[in-house]
């Protein structure tokens, strides 16, 4: 068996992170972490401080678990061997110039993407694709902010040929520090909505951050902008302004380079007939919804970009899965029959509430059933939070859903304004509401769950599952705490 290619060598990492060490070891590692709870021999272990944890304090134990070295910002007292200490000014600092070193010496074909919606999706849309037309890296769950984006291109081997980030931000001016590091030949906004509207005076702002992900753009790269939403000719005069040689919109309208040409959704798929950039592709998604079809759109048009293979990439789609808490569907079989839980629990605004409840509408119960929808509060909408829960109600109706449970108190917004016929149950909290979801589902159901993450829907996703066997898992990566 051949030995692997280190991912860092010692002095390497020792210059591209203006490192001081402070042993003569020589070493090689094979990956980079920041955590000792999923640290593997041979990792590179970086101490970094954040508000609840200090890195400083968990050296000695990355160097018992094998860590090929440690990066520290001070001196680590009682260390038995310093030999694979290395000494830098900050420790953040420093994964950021081990990231910028990466991306200086790779040749890969690299693409970033952003957007309120659909980010993490669509990146785990185009791994998926490009992992089978040659060596590729992506960012793990969704590692897009200040600490995750210059982690992941850390870890980007020598040899690949595909990189695919994710970038994400809460505020303006945090995007652009990070796609410079990232400086992608591709770069799309799956779309424009009031997420994170707490933050900003206007969703326009919002546009405005989403579209510093072209300020890292190399020069005559492409900007792939969802030409069906408002802010589109925003983002393409953004786009245009950072250097984009090629502005690809796609969607639904007439003018999109890469548009629907017909669709037929169903219940666990989706059939689509589409142009891409002048090509007509005709292919299957194996993730159900018209917001991955059009999410898709973007996808093909990066491979497009990228000059991958069209055709490979739209075969590739009929094997594509939902990352975790992203639309998993998973059977579980109870006594005289089985229901059909989809796992939604992982973020949630009024764009994506509103894809999936017209997702759960062309989901047909089994015999008996009934459609459920489970759902949290959505964090982070500021003056808009009252309006955006009660809006719910329509795309709730519109799908057929014949019940909903609700917690926490802005969904009680949507509560007060639902009909009586379709009330579930109401709880302030995910755990006060799982006993009362469990006692209502039958054989049958088909049960969708859905919030943000401070919502903790998971609980009630696990107070699902263990009501029975789970027959079909969808495979979910593991993440790892950032």
């Amino acid at each position: 068996m051949a030995t692997p290619i280190p991912l860092w060598r010692s002095a390497d990492a020792v210059v591209a992170m203006n490192a001081t060490a402070t042993g003569a070891a020589d070493w090689q590692a094979h990956g980079v972490s920041i955590d000792t709870r999923t640290l593997q021999p041979g990792d590179m272990f970086f101490a970094l401080e954040g508000d609840g944890a200090d890195g400083h304090d968990y050296v000695a134990q990355a160097l018992k678990k094998g860590a090929a070295c440690v990066v520290v910002s001070r001196a680590i007292a009682d260390l038995a061997d310093t030999s694979s200490v290395l000494m830098v000014d900050n420790t953040l600092r420093a994964l950021e110039r081990l990231g910028i070193a990466a991306r200086a010496r790779s040749d890969a074909r690299i693409c970033a993407v952003t957007g309120s919606v659909g980010k993490t999706g669509t990146k785990e849309g185009l791994r998926h694709i490009l992992e089978g037309q040659g060596i590729t890296h992506a960012s793990a769950a969704s590692y897009n902010n200040h600490i995750g984006v210059p982690l992941t291109l850390a870890r980007m081997p020598a040899d690949a040929q595909f990189g695919v980030f994710e970038i994400g931000m809460n505020h303006a001016n945090e995007i652009a520090p990070l796609t410079r590091m990232v400086q992608p030949e591709a770069a799309i906004v799956t779309t424009v909505e009031a997420v994170h509207i707490e933050n900003f005076n206007a969703v326009e702002d919002i546009a405005d951050a989403k579209g510093e992900i072209f300020e890292g753009l190399q020069a005559g790269g492409t900007a792939i902008l969802n030409r069906d939403n408002v802010h589109f000719e925003r983002l393409k005069a953004r786009a245009g302004l950072c250097g984009a040689g090629n502005i690809v919109g796609f969607g639904h309208s007439e003018l999109a380079d890469a548009r629907i040409e017909r669709m037929s959704l169903r219940a666990d798929a989706s059939y689509v007939t589409a142009t891409i950039c002048g090509h007509d592709i005709t292919y299957k998604l194996g993730v159900p919804g018209e917001h991955i079809v059009m999410n898709s759109l973007a996808m093909l048009a990066c491979v497009n970009a990228l000059g991958a293979d069209l055709a490979l990439a739209g075969l590739a789609l009929a094997g594509l899965e939902p990352p975790a808490g992203r639309g998993s569907r998973i059977e579980i079989a109870l006594g005289g029959g089985s229901f059909l839980m989809i796992d939604e629990s992982y973020n949630a605004n009024p764009t994506s509430m509103a894809a999936v409840m017209q997702a759960l509408g062309n989901t047909p119960p089994g015999p008996h059933g009934r459609r459920i929808a489970v759902v949290g509060d959505m964090l982070e909408l500021g003056d808009h939070a009252r309006a955006g829960h009660a809006g719910l109600k329509e795309p709730i109706l519109a799908a057929d859903v014949d019940l909903v449970f609700a917690c926490g108190p802005l969904m009680e917004n949507l509560w007060d304004a639902l009909p009586q016929r379709v009330r579930g149950a109401y709880a302030d909290t995910s755990a006060e509401l799982a006993p009362r979801v469990v006692e209502e589902i039958a054989p049958g159901d088909v049960v969708m769950v859905k919030g943000s993450l401070g919502s903790r829907m998971a609980q009630v996703v696990t107070a699902l599952k263990n009501m029975g066997t789970p027959v079909t898992v969808t495979p979910q990566e593991e993440q790892e705490p950032v």
